[in-house]
């Protein structure tokens, strides 16, 4: 782990400093004897700080420092051995994680259900997730509209059972006993819907594909 102590963020409003505590009190809640308060507070400021460099929105940093904190501790739980539910973890890695490994995550969610888990990340995280792969997995009935552009850490990665590489090449973290595959498609960055059309439906065989080697049954 490198994760380092909390520093007090400056320049905050006085509504994000009272989103960040009620953020760490829901997180709180939920890790109760699993995790201790410093953990917890921990992550919670560190995932905001993969954040507030980049974001355009700062309302939102508070909730998507605690989505990813939430994301984060649970992975570090299964690494530790406190939760272990049996379900398949995959995580899809991409570049700016903006298009091909959201659309892979969104139908792996879609197709998996509640049977398995999926997160995604990126080696370089964009300001936002491509609008046309927005659109285009629109058409296949899965919102990824609410997803936002995040890095990975290391424990996610000692977390996942199989982790995906779409294209982040030498930058995609590499741990001993992990599934690795390389999954070759084209970029969708810059690209119209019609263009991400067949890249969302390559995606799409890849990981029913992958659902029918895990075992696990894809949802029509």
């Amino acid at each position: 782990m490198t994760e380092t102590a909390p520093v007090p963020h400056r320049n905050l409003s006085i509504d994000q400093q009272l989103a960040l505590r009620t953020a760490a009190t829901h997180l709180g809640r939920e890790f109760d004897g699993t995790f201790g308060t410093e953990t917890i507070e921990r992550f919670l400021h560190t995932s905001y700080d993969q954040f507030a460099g980049r974001s355009t929105i700062p309302n939102f940093l508070p909730l998507m420092a605690e989505r990813f904190a939430r994301q984060r501790l649970r992975a570090l739980a299964k690494v530790e051995g406190h939760h272990t539910d049996g379900k398949p973890i995959v995580l899809f890695l991409c570049v700016h994680n903006a298009g091909r490994s959201q659309m892979a995550m969104g139908f792996f969610q879609h197709l998996a259900g509640d049977n398995a888990v999926s997160w995604s990340g990126g080696s370089e995280p964009g300001n936002e997730v491509n609008p046309a792969a927005i659109a285009a997995m629109s058409e296949r009935g899965i919102d990824i509209s609410r997803e936002f552009t995040k890095p990975w850490t290391d424990e996610i990665v000692r977390a996942a059972d199989v982790v995906v590489s779409m294209g982040c090449g030498d930058a995609c973290p590499v741990f001993p006993g992990k599934r690795y595959l390389e999954w070759t498609l084209d970029d969708p960055a810059g690209q119209s819907v019609d263009d991400v059309r067949p890249i969302r439906d390559d995606i799409e065989r890849r990981v029913r594909g992958l659902l029918d080697e895990l075992g696990v049954p894809a949802r029509h």
